[in-house]
Parts: structure tokens; C-alpha cells; sequence
């Protein structure tokens, strides 16, 4: 925990630690002295006054401080206050006139607002859209807060007397600044393949931001709806030269860089913290190895502590492909090709392509060369931030991510030229889970991905949840309820029929196949007709016209139903619903749940407990004890032989039917169930048992994914409770024992 708090700060601290502040100068920092800006402004040994904006108004201290200061820094406060003007004036008079302010404000015509985040002072959908004119139209209604627009703060500025600014728009926003750009510069390079962006409340969002951005700088929109504003003021003073600032803050304290863009055409990276500095060395390094084996590469260099390289005017090789795949087909292909090429050229082959599956291993495997990291200069791919190499890496792995990371935020390629059908060219297919395994690997140990789960799961989309919204707003209330909701309906008196053989099929079958029999699959495509899933097999949708229309009820099971809709409709099928996989439908719940009925009520109704429960213990037992103490129902989730080999990487025991047994013939289980071996983790059970209560070993109270798992809970009025673990004994302790007496 106390490194994902480091974490988190130091992306906050990102907004800033870029900006070149003169050391030992006099700064007005509003806010309180323990914030991560703050402590990184005195980091850089400046003179800080922290002070609460209400504190400024003091006459006698203005008087005393009276451009006195070299920079004001004021992050968000402005907005909280009902006449923020009044405080520019304030600053105005404290600034000395060579002095800089800098402000942080959020804009309240930002894309994240039209995709339905909500806003961060209402708590509510579009009311910065609409001018504040529902929240705050009450005399009761208390102020909070509000964001204004680029116009309207501009309109502040001028009649404060501050006449030299420039505005930074800020993606994703002032708590998480990924992209800095000055409003003089536009990107050129793939936004939806840099930036994930964050939410203030994702669950809300319904159009995915990502596919916003290039549209947005087309067509002169970047700036104007900018989820926030980093604004530089001064009266005379001189403004920075700075164009544009990628903050890499998630990497942590040794891996964190800033990439400047400056106005003289020069770029330069720098540590964001000292432990840094000896890894912009490598850059250097990994350039002149690559070079040598005839890849070229930006000309670099070091100068002082930052390493720094000409701005290329060149197209980024990213949309460069972009454009190719999307007007001639076949130069893109050749174009891909090459780069592959570039793969296999950039080391030493460690051993040849053997066709084994393997490929070539490379004696340094540069795991950023893809198109992302280069641009198109006069016909050919020039490299940059070659940060990483790993020793006899398969050159197939860098392949994959190659492939990868140009599809990456832009779903529509896919139906140009298919992902699976580029892994196919290049030989990548039999072992396509391993190259992808190894990019996750990298990037997620790179960006903290694992310490930073639980923020993440916070403030990211997710994809099932952004489809549910766009379907809720696209039916009436009733409409959505019987299509979406109560799928069920009539599902236990007619025969039951899927539309749809792919994974949203298999994931109803593996969740709700054995409370609601499945009576058949429809596919519309034919080379699928007589194969089966789980046992059932699938059929032409002819089979429509074998049935009443009184005998069936039909649940459509594919992403992209509106075709689907369309075809049923024509063959006068009536009786359908859509099933959802963002939407926990629940099961059929057993009379015992229902009716639990005890002189002293428990403190949960339904418990589930999930686990392997190899060579059953005590400690097993005292768990399920423990959990039968505290709730009326207990259920208890038992992993597949599948499951042990692919989550614990072990072999189990004792074999799944007989581990379940012993779990359902405890006296304390009122149920035990078998975990679906692709949908076993916390949320998807919740969806399933909508148990009012997990119980766990206290050996997970501090894993980020059972912290995760527990505030997704809570969230839905569930929540997790720890048992202490059982020093004593253990499966793997048994396990031990059992092989030194074997040996």
C-alpha cells in the first residue's frame, strides 16, 4: 500500500516537476504542505508559503507580500470558490511582474464530460455542459464547486490585469497529467495508442474517449475540449519555451521520464527523480548498438543530465500504417514486412528459425521497436527510445507487440485487415498466448500495473460497462428491463435457444448453463454448424422455422446484435432477449437461501468463500466454520484441476470431483460450486451468487487484487471479510511433508 501511494503521488506530481522553477525562488503555494505538489516543489529547494486561498484575503499580509512573490502555483482551488476572480486580483498584486502563475484548472466542455463522466464537483452527468444551470439553481443548494471553459477563464484573466498566458490542455486530467501540449501545438502521434485515459466515475461513461482524439485535432477541437488546463501567466515576464511534456510518472522513482518538446525544434528527456538520471545513458547506448546493425535511428545525445535529440518533422510510422491500411492495402502489408525485417536485423541471431514455433532468438531483443517508437523519413523507419533490451529474446514476442500495439485503441483496423490474420503471416499463431504473455509481462512491470490495480479499476473504463450504457440509452425503461434485465423470462417453460457460437455463448454457458439447459446454438456462420460448446451443439438458424413460436425463447449472444435483431425479426422470432456480460443476472436462488429463518439473525445472508482446498485441513474447516458463524447460507467455490494448473501452476492432489465432494459434504457448506475456469475471479462471482459477504485467509489482506476485489464490493454493497490464516498447517505444507517422505 505504501508504495501504491508513492506511485499515485508521484503521477500527481507530474503535472509539474517538468517545469524548469529557478532554484531558491519565493513561491505561494495554495493548498496545505503535506500535498505531493507541494513536497515536490520543496524538492526543487524553492521558498515555500503554503496558505489556504482564504487566507490570502488577510489586507495586512497582502500588504506585506506585495509582489513579493516569483511564482503563485494554484491547483483546482480557484474552481471551489464562488468568485474565483476576486482571488486573480489577489495574485495579481502578489506577483512580482517578472513572476509566473501557474494554474490548474478543470474544463467543463472536456471530451471526458460528452463521453459521461461525471463531473468532479456535482457528483452528476453534464451539468458543466449545461453552464451549472440544474446544480446550483436552489437557494438550499450548497456550492461545491464548478469548472469553467477556456473562454471563461480567459474573460477571468483579462480583468485581473493578466494579459500574458498560454494555455496547456492536459490529458487525461490535473490528478493524472499523462500529455501536457501548449495550446500553440497539436499531436502528432497516435493518441489512441498512447493514452488510456482515466475517469473521474467510469461506471457513467458510454462513449469511449480513445476513439475521440484524432477526430478531435482534424478537426480543430483538441484544445477547446481539453479535459483540463495547466495555464502559465505573467505580467512581463517571459513564458516557457516548452511545446509539450509526456510524463511516464507510473513507472515509479527509477524508470520515470519527462520528453520535452521545446519550441527550438529540440527534444529532450529527463529523469523525474535523480535515481533516474544513469538510465538516460542507456538511450545513447542502445541507439549506437542498433545503428551498428545498419537500423536507423534519431540522432541523440547527452548534454548535462538530459538526453536530447532533433524534433523530427517526419510522419510517426504509427499513423503513417494507419493511413496505408486504410488506402492501400497491399503497400501496408510490404510496409509491415520491412519492419519485421528491422526486427530480425537489429541483433545478433542467437539461434535461427528452427520452424519450431520459436523463431529467431535475438542476442538483445529491443522490445520497443514498434511503430509507436518511430517515425517515416524519406522511405524508411527511423527508430527512437530503445529504452529496453532483454538477452536471447525471441524475436516473435517483439513481432507480436509489433502487431499489437498498432491495433491498439483502434478497433476499426480490425476490419480492414484482421489482428489474427497479421499473426498469421508472420507464423505467430501456435503460440500467439506466449507473445502475448511476454508483452503483458514487460509493460505491466513497467507501469505498475499490479500496485496500481486497484486506482486503475477506479478510474478506467471498462469496455462491458461502456456497451451497457450505450444499450441502456437506446431503450425506454421498459424496453431495457425486458430486453436486457429479466433475460430469464420464460427461460424455464420454453426450450431455450442462444444466438451466437463466440465467447459472450461460452461465457453464458459456463455461468447459467446448468440452472437454464441450453437447447441449441445458432450461428450464421456455416463451417460452425454441427461443431458443439459444452456439449451443445449449434445449428443454421433454419431451426427457427422447425419451432412454434410459441416453443422457444431466444438469447442473443453476440456483441454487435443490431444485424442479429434485424434477422430475427424477419423471421418473425418475437420472444428474444440480449444477454449482457457486464451485467450480473444472477442464478436460481435455493429455497434454503430464501427462507433461512433463526431466533438470532446473522450478520450476512449469503457468504461465499472461493479456493483449491487440496488435501482438506483443519484450516479449511476453521474457515468454513468461521464463515457459517457469520451468515445463513454459506457457499463455497471450488477451482477446476484446469484452474489450479493455470492459476497456481501446480498439479492438484487430490482430483476436482473429489475435492468438491469434501467441500459439499462439510456440514457448514450449504453449497458448493464449481468456478468456471475463464470467469473465476471475485466480480464475476458477485454477479453470479450476489452473496452479501466473500470470506477469505488474512494470507491475501494486503495482495492489490484482493484490495481491489474488496472495495468492488463494497461499491455494491458487499463487502470481504479476513480469517486469520492457519500458521500450523497448509495445503503446501502437507504437500512438503509428503514429498520428503517420499524422497
Amino acid at each position: 500500500m505504501e508504495q501504491t501511494q508513492e506511485l499515485i503521488d508521484g503521477i500527481q506530481k507530474g503535472l509539474l516537476q517538468w517545469y524548469d522553477f529557478k532554484e531558491g525562488s519565493d513561491v505561494l503555494y495554495i493548498g496545505e504542505k503535506n500535498t505531493p505538489l507541494a513536497q515536490m516543489l520543496l524538492d526543487k529547494n524553492l521558498k515555500i508559503i503554503c496558505m489556504t486561498l482564504e487566507m490570502t484575503r488577510d489586507e495586512n499580509w497582502q500588504q506585506a507580500h506585495c509582489r513579493y512573490f516569483d511564482y503563485i502555483v494554484c491547483i483546482k482551488d480557484l474552481e471551489k470558490q464562488a468568485l474565483p476572480g476576486t482571488f486573480l486580483d489577489i495574485f495579481y498584486k502578489l506577483l512580482k511582474s517578472h513572476g509566473i502563475m501557474l494554474l490548474g484548472m478543470n474544463n467543463r466542455m472536456g471530451i471526458r464530460y460528452f463521453c459521461g463522466d461525471r463531473d468532479p464537483y456535482t457528483n452528476r452527468c453534464f451539468d458543466g455542459i449545461e453552464r451549472y444551470q440544474y446544480a446550483y439553481s436552489k437557494k438550499e443548494d450548497s456550492f461545491q464547486g464548478r469548472s469553467y471553459d477556456r473562454a471563461e477563464i480567459r474573460r477571468m484573466l483579462n480583468a485581473a490585469g493578466f494579459d500574458r498566458f498560454c494555455f496547456y490542455s492536459v490529458f487525461s486530467d490535473l490528478n493524472n497529467p499523462a500529455l501536457i501540449y501548449s495550446e500553440h501545438f497539436l499531436p502528432t502521434e497516435d493518441l489512441a495508442n498512447r493514452l488510456i485515459p482515466l475517469f473521474n466515475y467510469p461506471y457513467t461513461v458510454f462513449l469511449n474517449e480513445r476513439l475521440l482524439y484524432e477526430d478531435l485535432v482534424d478537426n480543430g477541437m483538441f484544445h477547446q475540449m481539453a479535459n483540463a488546463y495547466l495555464i502559465e501567466c505573467t505580467i512581463d515576464g517571459e513564458l516557457s519555451d516548452i511545446d509539450h511534456v509526456t510524463c511516464s510518472m507510473d513507472r515509479g522513482r527509477e524508470k520515470a521520464l519527462f520528453t520535452i518538446i521545446h519550441h527550438t525544434e529540440v527534444v529532450e528527456k529527463r529523469a523525474a527523480y535523480p535515481e533516474g538520471r544513469k538510465r538516460l545513458e542507456l538511450f545513447v547506448e542502445h541507439g549506437n548498438d542498433l545503428a551498428a546493425h545498419g537500423i536507423s535511428v534519431v540522432d541523440a545525445r547527452m548534454e548535462k543530465e538530459a538526453y536530447v535529440m532533433p524534433y523530427i518533422k517526419g510522419e510517426a510510422a504509427q499513423l503513417y500504417l494507419k493511413r496505408l491500411i486504410r488506402t492501400d492495402k497491399d503497400k501496408f502489408l510490404k510496409e509491415m514486412d520491412s519492419f519485421r525485417d528491422l526486427i530480425l536485423q537489429s541483433s545478433e541471431h542467437v539461434k535461427e528459425d528452427m520452424n519450431d514455433g520459436e523463431g529467431v532468438i535475438l542476442r538483445r531483443g529491443y522490445l520497443d521497436m514498434v511503430p509507436l517508437n518511430s517515425f517515416y523519413v524519406d522511405g524508411k523507419f527511423v527508430f527512437y527510445d530503445q529504452e529496453f533490451y532483454q538477452e536471447n529474446y525471441p524475436a516473435n514476442a517483439i513481432i507480436t507487440r509489433m502487431i499489437t500495439t498498432f491495433y491498439s485503441g483502434n478497433t476499426s483496423l480490425n476490419r480492414i485487415i484482421p489482428m489474427n490474420e497479421m499473426f498469421a503471416r508472420y507464423h505467430l499463431l501456435d503460440k500467439i498466448e506466449h507473445w502475448k504473455e511476454m508483452e503483458y509481462l514487460f509493460l505491466s512491470r513497467l507501469l505498475n500495473e499490479r500496485s496500481l490495480l486497484g486506482y486503475y479499476s477506479k478510474h478506467r473504463i471498462n469496455e462491458d460497462t461502456v456497451n451497457s450504457n450505450r444499450q441502456r440509452i437506446n431503450c425506454s425503461d421498459s424496453e431495457y428491463r425486458e430486453i436486457f434485465i429479466d433475460i430469464f423470462k420464460d427461460a424455464d417453460t420454453r426450450k431455450l435457444i442462444l444466438f451466437g457460437s463466440g465467447k459472450f455463448a461460452e461465457k453464458f454457458l459456463a455461468l447459467y448453463q446448468k440452472d437454464y439447459p441450453v437447447y441449441a446454438i445458432v450461428d450464421n456462420n456455416e463451417s460452425r454448424w454441427g461443431k458443439n460448446i459444452a456439449g451443445v451443439k449449434i445449428c443454421s438458424p433454419e431451426i427457427f422455422k422447425q419451432l412454434k413460436p410459441d416453443e422457444y425463447k431466444v438469447i442473443i449472444c453476440i456483441k454487435s446484435y443490431i444485424s442479429v435483431l434485424r434477422q430475427l425479426e424477419s423471421l418473425g422470432v418475437n420472444q428474444y432477449s440480449i444477454y449482457d456480460a457486464n451485467i450480473g443476472y444472477g442464478r436460481k436462488i435455493s429455497a434454503s437461501v430464501q427462507s433461512a429463518d433463526q431466533a438470532i439473525p446473522k450478520k450476512y445472508h449469503v457468504g461465499y468463500i472461493s479456493g483449491v482446498f487440496d488435501l482438506f485441513h483443519i484450516g479449511h474447516l476453521n474457515m468454513f466454520r468461521r464463515a457459517k458463524e457469520q451468515c445463513d447460507y454459506l457457499i463455497v467455490g471450488v477451482v477446476t484441476d484446469e484452474g489450479v494448473r493455470k492459476i497456481k501452476k501446480v498439479e492438484p492432489f487430490v482430483p476436482f470431483q473429489e475435492r468438491i465432494e469434501m467441500v459439499r459434504a462439510c456440514r457448514y457448506v450449504d453449497e458448493a460450486v464449481e468456478i468456471p475456469l475463464e470467469y473465476n475471479d471475485t466480480k464475476e462471482a458477485y454477479k453470479l451468487y450476489h452473496f452479501d459477504c466473500q470470506f477469505s485467509g488474512s494470507d491475501y489482506i494486503n495482495h492489490p487484487s484482493w484490495i481491489n476485489n474488496k472495495e468492488f464490493l463494497e461499491q455494491n454493497g458487499s463487502t470481504m471479510v479476513f480469517f486469520p490464516y492457519t500458521e500450523s498447517t497448509s495445503s503446501s505444507k502437507i504437500k512438503e511433508l509428503i514429498d520428503k517422505k517420499l524422497i
